[in-house]
């Protein structure tokens, strides 16, 4: 891989990742308001399959405080109350034999900044992982210099590149950042 295109391409579609992952894990962190995708990492035993809840439940939003987990079979409810409570999201699924209501707390100002602190702790950790697809990129395009496959004018413009594709995403970063805190805070 010679060419600072080809450097460059590569070292963008991993700055995308590093971002996806960091808006997946976001996605996670509960805001006090109801949304399906907190139960999205819940898995249960299904006749022996390790199975992600959305595949053998409907999940909906009846109220802003309450996810709705209604299971295509009814006698796998005490399984997906079992998984909810077992998942450590602070969450108590209430059944009434048909439908599962997980109740989501209201948060509490001190539980609110340690989200905050959480939410700023993966920012920071995507930024490392794109800073240092930076320097790998820049690695890459120093050797190919020095292997005379490219001029140092074209290393210069490729070094230059790969600081905006850095700028560029770490903004991303940023932005998801700045409304995940948003989120949190709204009381």
């Amino acid at each position: 891989m010679t060419n600072s295109k080809d450097i460059l391409k590569q070292a963008e579609e991993r700055m995308k990742k590093a971002v996806e992952v960091v808006r997946e894990e976001l996605i996670k962190i509960r805001t006090g308001k109801a949304t399906t995708a907190l139960l999205d990492g819940i898995k249960i035993d299904y006749y022996g399959t390790i199975t992600p809840l959305n595949k053998v439940a409907n999940l909906s939003i009846p109220d802003v405080h309450t996810v709705a987990v209604q299971p295509w079979e009814k006698n796998i409810i005490p399984i997906i109350e079992k998984a909810i409570l077992t998942a450590n999201l602070g969450l108590n699924p209430v059944s009434d034999g048909t439908v599962v209501r997980v109740p989501i707390p209201a948060l509490n100002e001190e539980r609110r900044r340690d989200l905050v602190k959480l939410v700023k702790k993966f920012g920071e950790d995507g930024k490392i992982a794109i800073r240092n697809v930076r320097r790998d990129a820049i690695e890459h395009l120093k050797k190919a210099e020095k292997g005379e496959h490219m001029s140092e004018d074209e290393r210069k413009r490729g070094e230059l590149e790969a600081q905006k594709l850095t700028d560029k995403h770490t903004k991303d970063i940023d932005n998801h950042l700045s409304m995940k805190e948003k989120e949190i805070m709204e009381v």
